[in-house]
């Protein structure tokens, strides 16, 4: 057992001799994510994992929320919704707090919330499953963010919402963090000629990187705060997440930008 402590430990040293603040930071997030996601608290103290939960792909599937097949209705959303309301996503919804607090809020846009996960896809088809109202603007997608060209057309969503993504914090991953220009480029392919994309973390290196990221790709920054629970008018219409409310509870600043893909120019809004 001591033996394996110490491994442990002299891996732990190497890794953070050998790598920037930066990958050691991120790293680090992203194993406190990780914990957080895919692990749930349960009496005495135990943890049981969330991934692969016994018959959680069979009730997605039957799930009247959960759209089967997204592909076939790419450039037609408007016509599974009803009506031809704003489209506005989030990639990458975690349990689906923030989605259906603003499809409650907002009914006069029509929301996707976006997961990867079957087993927490599974918890946000639960909770859904558990209100009292009916929520017609809302739908859910169990898909890989990569596709989402296969899914909407050009200029079909307005807003992508990205909420304490995955920092993926080795630097030959960056590609895959969900704010890097690679990224951008997906979002580039769907937004409408005005759409914005809004990111919020506590991940303040993950935060200077999108910052960068978003200036590489030739997108406009809107707004950017590195404390937006301080800053009055970046804080007015907020709806926050699960992570957020924790987070900023424990005393985390909250950081937050709003970039857009093309447009008239504009001044950015700093805060320190």
């Amino acid at each position: 057992m001591y033996t394996n402590y110490w491994k442990c430990i002299t891996n732990l040293f190497i890794f953070i001799m050998k790598n920037s603040p930066f990958q050691v930071c991120l790293f680090y997030s992203r194993i406190k994510r990780d914990i957080a996601v895919l692990h749930k608290k349960i009496p005495g103290g135990k943890y049981m994992r969330l991934r692969n939960i016994r018959g959680s792909k069979e009730t997605i599937a039957a799930s009247d929320y959960v759209v089967q097949e997204p592909e076939t209705h790419k450039g037609t959303w408007g016509q599974l919704f009803g009506n031809e309301q704003p489209v506005q996503i989030e990639v990458g919804m975690g349990k689906g707090r923030f989605i259906m607090d603003m499809a409650r809020l907002h009914p006069d846009r029509n929301f996707v919330g976006i997961e990867m996960y079957d087993s927490v896809l599974l918890r946000a088809v639960q909770k859904r499953e558990q209100l009292e109202e009916d929520l017609p603007n809302l739908y859910f997608i169990r898909m890989d963010a990569r596709n989402l060209p296969d899914v909407f057309e050009k200029g079909e969503v307005d807003k992508i919402y990205l909420n304490f993504s995955d920092p993926w914090p080795k630097e030959r991953h960056a590609k895959r963090r969900l704010t890097s220009r690679q990224f951008l480029e997906r979002y580039d392919k769907i937004l409408a000629p005005e759409g914005t994309v809004e990111f919020k973390t506590d991940n303040r290196p993950l935060f200077e990187f999108s910052l960068e990221e978003v200036k590489e790709a030739g997108w406009v920054l809107d707004a950017s705060t590195f404390d937006l629970h301080h800053d009055a008018k970046l804080m007015e219409g907020n709806v926050m997440t699960e992570y957020e409310e924790k987070f900023s509870r424990a005393g985390n600043p909250i950081h937050r930008s709003e970039e857009r893909r093309v447009g008239k120019e504009c001044r950015s809004r700093w805060s320190p």
